[in-house]
């Protein structure tokens, strides 16, 4: 199983072969079950600026750098060219709204994914766009044994968010590896894009509400229709580069 969709990704990159030695996780809607309140605090915090973004088109932006995602909103909206103290200041009113959410739970699932895939002796990388502290100064204590700060890539750490390849490029320096020994996890359109730029092999979990053609059309090697489908799948995928 899953033999087509690999083979279909060496072909495509000219790769020889697909050796995973890491997988790299987007946060947001992968890790955590976050984004309907980031979707509404996007809303409401554009809102007081004039800036018009509803809930459900935060979810097409999700995975960029917040600061690029106000900077292409002011632009489309007002033809107008903010500045990064600029966007950054508006930035920080999202997340002050955010902060207002309830916390959000763990993607149903995805620790049992990641122990699995501990199992196997591959490393775990986060690449997010976040750039809320709060949310990144946790994630070690809450993936206990599973997540270690050496192995997050942050908003902080790269110049050009998603979907510019940048950041998961970024995560398979600190990983070690080549594109054909990771696999990048994502939910969004722009993460889709920014792992397949990036050379990587990568699946798509749809969580949120778009539909799964817009994944497929950003080149998703592997669309699941949760992170507990993904879980079940994970031994089927892993026995295509085991003892070989």
């Amino acid at each position: 199983m899953f033999e087509k969709e690999i083979k279909q990704y060496l072909e495509r990159h000219g790769f020889e072969a697909f050796k995973p030695k890491a997988v790299l996780f987007d946060m947001d809607g992968v890790l955590y079950n976050s984004m309907p309140f980031h979707a509404v605090s996007w809303h409401k915090s554009m809102e007081r600026f004039g800036l018009n973004i509803s809930p459900e088109e935060a979810y097409q932006y999700e995975g960029m750098r917040g600061v690029e995602t106000i900077k292409l909103l002011a632009k489309r909206q007002w033809n107008k060219e903010l500045t990064d103290e600029e966007a950054a200041n508006m930035y920080e009113e999202k997340s002050n709204e955010f902060r207002k959410c309830p916390k959000a739970e763990k993607m149903d699932g995805v620790e049992e994914l990641m122990r699995k895939i501990k199992t196997d002796g591959l490393k775990i990388v986060v690449v997010t766009g976040s750039g809320q502290r709060s949310l990144l100064e946790k994630l070690e204590s809450e993936f206990n044994g599973l997540i270690h700060h050496e192995l997050i890539i942050s908003s902080f750490d790269v110049k050009h968010g998603k979907p510019n390849p940048e950041p998961y490029l970024c995560g398979l320096k600190k990983a070690g590896v080549m594109p054909w020994e990771a696999i990048v996890v994502e939910n969004a359109p722009q993460g889709v894009r920014a792992g397949v730029a990036a050379n990587v092999f990568t699946v798509a979990v749809n969580t949120g509400p778009l539909p799964q053609k817009m994944l497929a059309d950003e080149g998703a090697n592997l669309i699941f229709e949760s992170m507990p489908s993904f879980r079940d799948s994970w031994d089927l995928l892993s026995e295509n580069w085991k003892n070989r």
